[in-house]
């Protein structure tokens, strides 16, 4: 398949496109694109558009759209991720990779025991850069809806928002002392939504845990050892896809 690239604004058959500078660098520097080689764009709004460079100039890569092919590649689930901030590295790693396991939303939280801590600035300066995490994960994964990324939030914020959720709709919350595993939830019928939050490298504090109980939240457990939190992500939301997804 040829390389897939992120172009934001609208894009049809016949249109000749300049790429962004960062995205063209790219494409002929990273990648070592040429004039005559075929490439796909997506702008987020569905479906992907198929084309040709026809120049590689330095600093100037421009694209003439030939078609568009309506493949779509989202899950059959709809996840929310809600994920404890972490270290930068293992935020970015989680980030990515749920997005390509089929994630539908992320919303990063500050707990009582999250190691890092941002200020204002420094918290959209984060997100943007998630927001890009996001989009080059899309770009190697085939997906050609854009995920959306939150701003971050306090564990008490996010809580009190929280709504009563509806019959197709679980909530999960992974604990160290979970009973409930994927393969013996106490559901009726096979639910297409979730919610899942998962805590810092400490894990969620016995009162953040009440909270999300009282909120009806199942308390998830995978296996008999204690998971990382960057492992703990991206395993439940892979046994979610197992069990009811694509997968």
């Amino acid at each position: 398949m040829p390389p897939r690239f992120f172009h934001a604004g609208d894009i049809h058959e016949g249109q000749t496109i300049k790429l962004a500078s960062t995205v063209g660098h790219h494409a002929t520097r990273v990648l070592r694109t040429k004039t005559g080689d075929s490439v796909i764009l997506f702008n987020g709004k569905g479906g992907e558009f198929w084309g040709r460079i026809i120049n590689d100039r330095k600093g100037l890569t421009t694209v003439i759209i030939d078609k568009f092919n309506a493949v779509e590649r989202e899950s059959l689930l709809t996840i929310e991720l809600v994920q404890a901030l972490c270290a930068n590295e293992k935020m970015d790693l989680i980030i990515q990779k749920s997005v390509e396991l089929g994630v539908t939303c992320i919303r990063p939280i500050t707990t009582t025991r999250s190691v890092v801590r941002l200020t204002n600035e420094r918290a959209m300066k984060r997100v943007r850069h998630w927001q890009r995490v996001i989009i080059s994960a899309c770009e190697q994964c085939g997906r050609n809806f854009i995920p959306t990324i939150s701003p971050l939030i306090s564990f008490i914020d996010w809580a009190s928002q929280k709504k009563n959720c509806e019959p197709d709709h679980l909530n999960f919350m992974l604990s160290v002392t979970g009973s409930i595993s994927p393969k013996n939830l106490p559901i009726s019928q096979p639910p297409s939504r979730f919610t899942l939050i998962i805590g810092p490298e400490g894990g969620l504090t016995p009162e953040e845990s009440a909270i999300l109980q009282q909120a009806g939240f199942l308390s998830l457990r995978l296996g008999k050892r204690i998971l990382r939190t960057e492992t703990a992500a991206l395993a439940t939301i892979a046994a979610l896809q197992m069990h009811w997804g694509d997968f």
